[in-house]
C-alpha cells in the first residue's frame, strides 16, 4: 500500500505541477561585453519592484545566453551582476505573454565589485551532463548542519552510519579536496559543522580523470566565496531529542585582508543514540535445520566529540597563493554498551538453552589532517596547484563481553567473560600536482601526478577471565602491519563548440600493497597496474533538446579495517573479521540520457563491477557461528532507467522529483558452490521546497524517499519510506535564524535484512535512532556579506580508515 500511495502522490503533483506552469511566461535574453563577447556565468535577478527582493534568477550560459522560466504578469527589476564588472538595472513589466530582451552590453569596472546578499527562496537544483546541482545557500536547510543538507539531496541516502548514492559509498570532497574520514567519522564531522557558509552540493556520478580512481561517485560541497574584506563570525547552537536527547554548538571567524585570509572554526557534539534489533539464525545441516536461534540486541552508544577546522591563505601577489589548512577529529569518549539475550531452540521451537551478553566498549580516537597547497597563475591562462598532506590517526578500543548461560529450565549454568585491547595506529602521506591549460575560449588541458603512501600499524590482545584471574588468549590475539603506495599520472580535455561539448580524459595508477600478520609471519602481496579512462559527450538537438553520455571506470580498494584478519566477538557466536586476501574491485559504467528544456531526463545506465566485495554474515553451522566478513563477489552487475523532473508548481514552490528502476544482480562461489541472485528495484524521492512571507523569511523543505525491496550481496533489505521536514525563519534584521526539523516523520525507515541461500539463513529488523525533532539558533556577526575560505580535505585513503560501523 506503501508504495500505491506514493506513486499516486507523485503522480498527482506532477499533474498539478503542469496545469500552474502552463499560467506563467518567459524572460530571456543574450548578455556581451564591450568586445561582443558572450558572458557566461553571470547571474541574471528578478527584483520585485516593491521591496527588492529576488523573486527569481538564474545563470547565463556559455553563448551568453539566457532565460527565466513561471514569470507571472507584473513589473520588475532585471538585475545582471558578474564579477569584474558594473551590474546593470534593467526595468521591465511582463504583460500576458514571453519577454525577449534586447542584447544586454556589460562593462568592466575598475575594480572588482564586493557581493550583493539576496535573499533567496528556496534550493534549486541543476542537472548537468555528469554531475546534479543542488544550491542550497540562504535556505531552510542552510541553517542546520551539513549532515541536514546531505540528507535533504537528492540521490543521497543516510541510512545508520552509511552514506551511500544508488547503493555505492560516494567520496566526499569540500571544495574539490577530499574528507581523510571514515564514515561514522564523516558523520560526526558534518554534524558537528554549520552548513550556513555551503553554496551548493553537486552529486558528480561521473568524476574527470583528475579525481582519484576511487572516485566512482563524487559528493563536492562548495563553500561560498567572495572578494569583500574584513571579519565575521558565527555562532550556533542546536537541541535534538529522538530516543534520548542530543545537543551540539559551536562558533567560527573568519577575517581577510588584500593579503590574508584566516578562517577558524570549533564545534563539540554530545550524543547518546538508541538502536533496537531482533535477529534470527537457522543453522542447518545438509537433514535440514539443526538449532534456531533467537535474539533481542539493544544498543546504546555515548559520544564527545570535538571538532576544528582552520585554513590559512597568504597571497604572495595576483599569481602566487600559499595555503595551510587542518582538520581535527578527536573523540576523547566514545562508548557502547550492548545488551543482548538469545534463546536457542531445536527445530520444534523446544526451547535448549538460554543466554545474555552485556558487551562494553570504550574508545579514544582522534584523527588529524593537515595540507599545505602553493597554486601558481601564468600569464597566458594557465595555472599550476601543488598539494602536500599528512594524516595521523590513533585508535585505541578496550572492551570486554560477559555471558551467562542458563540451562533448559532457566537455571543458571556457567559464565563466560573475556576483555579485548586494540589499537591502530596509521599514517598517510600524499603529494599532488596539477596542471590546468586553456587552449582556447572554448577549451583546456588538465595533466597532473599524485603519490601516496599508507602505513598501518594495528594490535588486539584478548584476555580470557577465570575466576578473576586474567589469562592471556594467544589464539585470538595478533599484530597486523599494513603498507600501501600508489602512483597516478592523469591528462584529460575539454571542448566546447556549437552545439557539442566533449571531455575524456585517463587516469594511470599503480599500486603496491603488503599486509603482514606478526604472530603467524604470514605475508599477503598486491602488486597491479590499471587505467582508467572517463569520458562524456552531449549534443544540442534544440533549444530545449539535448543528449547526453557518459563512460567511467573506476576501482574500489577495501578500506584497512576490512584487511585486518583480528576477530572482534559481539558475543560468544557473533563474530566480526576482516579479511587480508580481499581484492580490489574494478567498474565500469555507462550512461546515455535525454534531457529536456533542463527541466526533465531520462537516462538509462548500465554497470558492471569486476570482484565487487561487501561484508556478508556467514555462518558457520558446524560450531553455531554467525561471521561477519567482507567477502569478494566474482561480479556484480546492475542496469536500470531514471526519469527526473525539476520544475516550478509556482513561484514559491519548486519540486524534485525522481523514480528509478534497475536490476541488481551478483556472482559468487560461496562455500564451493556457485551462487547467483537478482532483483529487481524501485527508488522514488519527491522533494518540495517552499517560501512564505512578503520578504521571504520564511522557508521549508519536505522531501520524501521511497526504496522498495533491493539487493546488498546475496542480502535482501526491506522496504522503507523516508520522510524529512525543516524550516527556517530569519530573524534579528536577518542575521540570525531559528530552525525545526523533524525527521522519520512517518517512522517508516525501520527494515529487515535477510540472508537465504545454501545453508545460509538468518535475518535482522533493524530499529534506528532516525526519529527525531531538532530545534536550532543561529546568529552571525561583523560583515554578514563577507563569505569564508573554510574548506576540509579530503583523500580516498583517509576515507579507507575504517569501515562504518
Amino acid at each position: 500500500m506503501k508504495t500505491k500511495h506514493l506513486q499516486a502522490f507523485l503522480f498527482f503533483t506532477l499533474f498539478f505541477s503542469f496545469s500552474a506552469m502552463a499560467q506563467n511566461f518567459e524572460v530571456s535574453g543574450k548578455i556581451i561585453d564591450q568586445q561582443n563577447q558572450p558572458v557566461a556565468y553571470a547571474n541574471i535577478v528578478l527584483l520585485s519592484v516593491s521591496d527588492s527582493t529576488a523573486v527569481r534568477g538564474t545563470t547565463s550560459l556559455d553563448s551568453g545566453f539566457f532565460k527565466i522560466t513561471n514569470v507571472s504578469n507584473e513589473k520588475y527589476i532585471v538585475q545582471i551582476s558578474f564579477v569584474g564588472f558594473k551590474d546593470v538595472l534593467l526595468p521591465i513589466h511582463v504583460e500576458n505573454s514571453d519577454l525577449v530582451l534586447e542584447t544586454i552590453t556589460i562593462e568592466e569596472s575598475a575594480e572588482a565589485l564586493n557581493e550583493i546578499s539576496l535573499i533567496a527562496k528556496k534550493p534549486t537544483l541543476k542537472k548537468e551532463v555528469d554531475r546534479l546541482v543542488f544550491n542550497v545557500a540562504n535556505t531552510a536547510l542552510s541553517a542546520g548542519n551539513m549532515k541536514d543538507v546531505l540528507r535533504s539531496t537528492p540521490s543521497v541516502l543516510i541510512l545508520g552510519n552509511s552514506l551511500t548514492v544508488r547503493n555505492a559509498a560516494p567520496t566526499v570532497y569540500i571544495n574539490d579536496r577530499k574528507i581523510h574520514l571514515s564514515d561514522s567519522e564523516l558523520l560526526q564531522l558534518l554534524e558537528g559543522t554549520p552548513a550556513n557558509s555551503i553554496k551548493s552540493i553537486e552529486v558528480i556520478t561521473n568524476p574527470s580523470a583528475k579525481y582519484d580512481a576511487e572516485s566512482g561517485v563524487v559528493l563536492n560541497i562548495v563553500m561560498s566565496k567572495n572578494l569583500a574584506t574584513g571579519y565575521n563570525g558565527s555562532v550556533f547552537a542546536n537541541f535534538t531529542q529522538g530516543t534520548y536527547a542530543r545537543y551540539n554548538a559551536g562558533f567560527s571567524n573568519f577575517y581577510k585582508t588584500e593579503k590574508i585570509n584566516v578562517f577558524a572554526s570549533y564545534s563539540y557534539n554530545d550524543a547518546k543514540i538508541a538502536r533496537a534489533s531482533n535477529e534470527l539464525v537457522n543453522y542447518r545441516d545438509i537433514s535440514g535445520i539443526t538449532e534456531r536461534w533467537v535474539s533481542d540486541i539493544d544498543r546504546t552508544t555515548w559520544s564527545k566529540t570535538h571538532t576544528l577546522n582552520t585554513n590559512f591563505d597568504y597571497f604572495i601577489n595576483d599569481k602566487n597563493t600559499l595555503s595551510f589548512s587542518a582538520n581535527l577529529l578527536y573523540l576523547p569518549d566514545y562508548k557502547y554498551i550492548t545488551k543482548g539475550h538469545t534463546d536457542v531452540f531445536d527445530p520444534a521451537y523446544n526451547r535448549l538453552y538460554n543466554f545474555t551478553t552485556k558487551n562494553k566498549s570504550d574508545d579514544d580516537k582522534y584523527n588529524f589532517g593537515f595540507d599545505l597547497d602553493y597554486s601558481l597563475n601564468f600569464e597566458n591562462g594557465s595555472s599550476l596547484s601543488l598539494n602536500t598532506h599528512l594524516t595521523t590517526y590513533d585508535y585505541y578500543r578496550d572492551q570486554s563481553v560477559r555471558s551467562q548461560y542458563f540451562d533448559v529450565n532457566n537455571s543458571f549454568d556457567f559464565l563466560n567473560l573475556f576483555n579485548t585491547q586494540s589499537d591502530q595506529n596509521t599514517l598517510i602521506n600524499t603529494v599532488q600536482a596539477d596542471y590546468s591549460l586553456p587552449l582556447s575560449d572554448s577549451s583546456s588541458f588538465t595533466t597532473g601526478a599524485k603519490a601516496s603512501f599508507v602505513n598501518t600499524d594495528s594490535a588486539l590482545n584478548q584476555y580470557n577471565l577465570n575466576s578473576g584471574i586474567s589469562i592471556f588468549d594467544a589464539a585470538n590475539s595478533n599484530a597486523f602491519e599494513y603498507y600501501e603506495s600508489v602512483f597516478a599520472a592523469y591528462a584529460s580535455y575539454e571542448n566546447d563548440w556549437d552545439k557539442w561539448s566533449l571531455s575524456f580524459g585517463l587516469r594511470l595508477e599503480q599500486t603496491d600493497t603488503e599486509g603482514k600478520s606478526v604472530v603467524t609471519n604470514s605475508i599477503i602481496k598486491q602488486d597491479y597496474f590499471d587505467w582508467f579512462p572517463t569520458a562524456n559527450i552531449s549534443f544540442q538537438a534544440s533549444e530545449k533538446i539535448s543528449v547526453y553520455s557518459n563512460y567511467k571506470r573506476s576501482i574500489e580498494r577495501p578500506d584497512f579495517q576490512s584487511l585486518n584478519p583480528f576477530k572482534f566477538y559481539l558475543n560468544d557466536n557473533t563474530i566480526v573479521t576482516g579479511n587480508p586476501n580481499l581484492q580490489p574491485a574494478i567498474s565500469d559504467h555507462y550512461v546515455i540520457g535525454i534531457s529536456l528544456n533542463d527541466s526533465f531526463f531520462v537516462e538509462a545506465y548500465y554497470k558492471d563491477t569486476q570482484s565487487s566485495f561487501m561484508e556478508l554474515p556467514l555462518q558457520d553451522n558446524a560450531n553455531s557461528l554467525l561471521v561477519y566478513t567482507p567477502t569478494n563477489l566474482t561480479k556484480t552487475v546492475e542496469y536500470g532507467f531514471d526519469f527526473v523532473a525539476i520544475f516550478d508548481i509556482t513561484s514559491r514552490w519548486n519540486v524534485y522529483a525522481v523514480t528509478s528502476f534497475f536490476n541488481w544482480s551478483d556472482k559468487a562461489t560461496i562455500n564451493n558452490s556457485i551462487l547467483e541472485m537478482d532483483t529487481w528495484s524501485n527508488y522514488s524521492v519527491l522533494s518540495n521546497s517552499f517560501t512564505f512571507l512578503k520578504d521571504n523569511s520564511l522557508t521549508a523543505n519536505f522531501s520524501m524517499v521511497y526504496m522498495s525491496d533491493y539487493q546488498q550481496g546475496f542480502q535482501t533489505v526491506g522496504s522503507r519510506l523516508i520522510s524529512d521536514l525543516a524550516i527556517k525563519k530569519t530573524i534579528l534584521n536577518k542575521k540570525g535564524s531559528l530552525t525545526l526539523a523533524f525527521a522519520n516523520l512517518f517512522n517508516t525507515q525501520n527494515y529487515t535484512v535477510k540472508s537465504r541461500y545454501l545453508y545460509q539463513d538468518n535475518a535482522r529488523y533493524l530499529n534506528q535512532d532516525d526519529r527525531y525533532v531538532k530545534l536550532g539558533f543561529s546568529y552571525n556577526f561583523g560583515n554578514t556579506g563577507l563569505e569564508t575560505n573554510q574548506r576540509n580535505k579530503e583523500l580516498e585513503e583517509r576515507a579507507r580508515l575504517e569501515k562504518g560501523e
